[in-house]
């Protein structure tokens, strides 16, 4: 049986001053505020999710 990879990603800086797709991303992902985390199945969705706020959030696979 496959485990499936799962990512951790938390939200390290504020979406304040970046375009709102940025911030809708955010709230796609589940992340309300700084220092909060969610944890997500490792999919091209979420990929290119985490791509589009890498400057705002960290991940780490879990």
């Amino acid at each position: 049986m496959a485990t499936t990879k799962k990512l951790k990603i938390t939200q390290v800086r504020s979406y304040i001053g970046h375009p709102s797709d940025q911030h809708a991303t955010l709230k796609a992902l589940g992340l309300r505020r700084i220092r909060h985390s969610v944890v997500h199945n490792d999919t091209p969705q979420i990929r290119g999710m985490v791509r589009k706020v890498i400057h705002l959030i960290r991940v780490e696979e879990v």
